[in-house]
């Protein structure tokens, strides 16, 4: 029946609000954090972070020797910084990197390739998974100090890799490249805010579909005295070397090294693939300074207005906001100027907790933002709102009897309320260029959208498998999931197998064991160490060309148990009418599958214990088949088991020394 003129207009109206309404939601869809890496001063990884910040640690140090002579000039060379390790080191190897070419590449490109890779093993995320995948990658990057070491070289001296080596658009192309990303990648400098624009463009990169996850964050490494210097006569830096934000001492900023990465995905994917959602991103915004009284004096008026339409763009009220991580460097005409600003946006919210991570690491300009960020979603997981250091006399410009801002000088317990915690981050740039995201907590979001899934299984056995591309790396990886069990007690068992197995790229180097409980996980990681011989533990390399043969002895044919080999492995058994089931693998095909005789030679024995359940045969010939290479099917193995993504020890590198001096 053909309708009338009127209700195909009708029809015709709701198919274009439909289309509005999706329009509009994608607009404003949220962004989840589902992965974090970093090196900052002091902390090598996100879980070191939160320990220097809730310890109120102090990360700044006197410039290390091997990085330039502080006597030199004491007037005009600054004597304290924020420093990371293995400025000189790398493993150009893991990176498919020719070591002739290693020692051209920048640091901080070296940097930004190894916190990315632990980005994506704090998310479970393989790195072989998603290759060829619509991933993007934005980096905030400024420095150029190696660059202009090299250049400094006889003409004679400079090598084919000096220019792909250092241009900061590879900063972001050679991680798309090693990944094998095809989505938008890109690399910028806004200065101080480079970062926080960074993570910006990859949330409207999300939103709109350019790509389905992204690398965010930014990298600042500092190898020669002579910016610093004159920063120093530009009278910026804090002569006694500390970022004494919002006090009547602040005197300037000390400078900072450092990388951070987050792991993005829009909510309903990351919802939907089970990973682990540490905070999301409601919105963001960005905006520029124009003119000022002088090229690097911010503008109070403009940092109003980017917050102001942060929230807006996140449908967040001034007034939900409890907390607020600052751009906070510790100049003191910078600090009233942005206290100023937040005073206009917030002065009607009596709750505002100011912070600032400057005070604890120093400002890291380029990777200033993300180190914001990832403070901040440490914050949120925590409920817990770390102090500022250096305060002693609030800054006499401010009249703070006025204000409802809070300036902890310790950590405090962030207060659970009816309502889900709302947090700001500003991150300004001398350019200019000002950025503010809107992130809120991560649990009010996934209760309201958990999947229901199976309950476990009941045998309490599961399977941990750990892999590494040499065996030294492999027992170094093995001490680290140690050290890790006797400092992290509140861990589950499950969820370090569940994250272990599928969660991580496999090399060839492999340790996999049956484990029931963590005191039996870490006995055996124990005695591996010691060089024991561990029951149920298998370990070794695989071997390509080797034909793979595993018998498993049973006390009678066992339906369940060839069903399970069958979903795991992918294999099939023929018919068989004896006791023993035993499967060969050829030519690692996986087709060919067929009944052997127990006699046969070069058949590779694993003789369990009749008593033993189906489930936990099953992981212990698992276990044999992960070290001969056998490719498992990860998900089916967890299919029925509501084991969750969780932060665990990521791959220890094998640095050597490449550096041109």
């Amino acid at each position: 029946m053909e309708l009338s003129p009127t209700k195909k207009a009708l029809l015709a109206l709701k198919q274009m609000q439909s289309k509005l309404e999706a329009l509009e939601n994608a607009k404003h869809e949220p962004i989840a954090v589902v992965g974090m890496g970093c090196r900052f001063p002091g902390a090598d990884n996100p879980e070191e972070f939160w320990q220097l910040l809730h310890n109120g640690k102090d990360a700044i140090t006197t410039v290390p020797q091997q990085r330039w002579n502080i006597d030199l000039d004491a007037e005009i060379c600054p004597r304290y910084g924020g420093f990371v390790p293995n400025l000189k080191e790398f493993d150009p190897v893991f990176f498919r990197i020719a070591p002739r070419e290693a020692a051209s590449v920048d640091p901080q490109q070296r940097l930004l390739l190894e916190v990315s890779w632990e980005a994506l093993e704090n998310a479970a995320i393989p790195a072989d998974q998603i290759q060829g995948s619509q991933t993007g990658v934005f980096v905030g990057v400024a420095a150029v100090d190696y660059w202009h070491q090299l250049l400094s070289r006889q003409e004679t001296e400079i090598d084919a890799y000096l220019t792909t080596g250092n241009t900061h658009s590879l900063a972001s192309g050679r991680i798309s490249h090693f990944f094998n990303f095809t989505g938008t990648s890109i690399a910028l400098d806004t200065a101080c805010s480079s970062s926080l624009v960074a993570v910006h463009l990859a949330i409207k990169s999300l939103r709109d579909r350019e790509c389905n996850m992204a690398l965010a964050g930014g990298v600042n490494r500092l190898i020669s005295p002579k910016v610093s210097i004159n920063f120093n006569r530009a009278k910026m830096l804090s002569p006694d070397g500390r970022c004494k934000t919002f006090d009547e001492s602040a005197n300037g900023f000390v400078r900072s090294e450092g990388c951070g990465i987050v792991v993005l995905k829009r909510l309903s994917d990351a919802i939907a693939d089970r990973d682990r959602i540490r905070a999301v991103i409601l919105g963001s915004a960005t905006n520029q300074d124009g003119r000022t009284s002088s090229i690097t004096t911010p503008s109070s008026l403009s940092q109003q207005a980017v917050i102001k339409q942060a929230l807006v763009n996140s449908k967040v009220e001034a007034q939900q906001i409890s907390y607020l991580e600052t751009h906070g460097t510790g100049t003191s005409l910078g600090d009233a100027i942005e206290l100023e600003a937040l005073t206009q946006v917030f002065k009607d919210n009596d709750q505002l907790i100011l912070g600032a991570v400057k005070t604890n690491i120093g400002h890291l300009e380029s990777a200033a933002g993300i180190a914001s960020l990832i403070k901040t979603v440490l914050i949120l997981e925590n409920k817990t709102i770390t102090g500022n250091l250096h305060l002693i006399q609030p800054n006499s410009r401010v009249e703070w009897q006025n204000l409802p801002f809070k300036l902890p000088e310790k950590a405090i317990a962030w207060e659970n309320t009816a309502q889900p915690h709302f947090a700001g981050i500003s991150s300004f740039g001398f350019s200019g260029t000002n950025a503010h995201l809107i992130v809120k907590e991560a649990d009010s979001i996934t209760k309201e959208e958990e999947i229901e899934m199976p309950k476990n299984r009941g045998d309490s056995f599961y399977l941990f498998a750990i892999s590494a591309r040499s065996k030294k790396a492999l027992d170094e990886l093995a001490n680290r999931y140690s050290h890790h069990l006797e400092t992290n007690h509140h861990l589950a068992i499950e969820d370090i197998c569940f994250t272990s197995c599928i969660g991580r790229s496999h090399f060839n180097y492999r340790l996999a064991v049956g484990v029931s409980s963590i005191a039996d996980l870490q006995t055996k990681l124990t005695e591996y160490l010691t060089e024991s011989t561990p029951k149920q533990l298998c370990q070794g390399k695989v071997n390509s060309s080797q034909s793979i043969t595993l018998a498993l002895r049973l006390a009678a044919k066992n339906e369940e148990l060839r069903q399970l080999i069958k979903s795991t492995i992918g294999s099939s058994i023929v018919a068989e009418d004896l006791a023993d089931i035993i499967w060969q693998i050829s030519d690692r095909s996986r087709t060919s599958c067929e009944i052997l005789d127990n006699s046969q030679s070069g058949i590779i024995y694993s003789v369990i214990n009749s008593q033993s359940n189906n489930w936990q045969l099953l992981i212990l010939g698992l276990a044999q088949l992960y070290i001969f290479g056998v490719d498992i099917n990860w998900y089916s193995l967890w299919a029925n088991n509501n084991a969750q993504k969780i932060s665990l020890p990521t791959y220890p590198f094998q640095r050597s020394v490449y550096w041109i001096d």
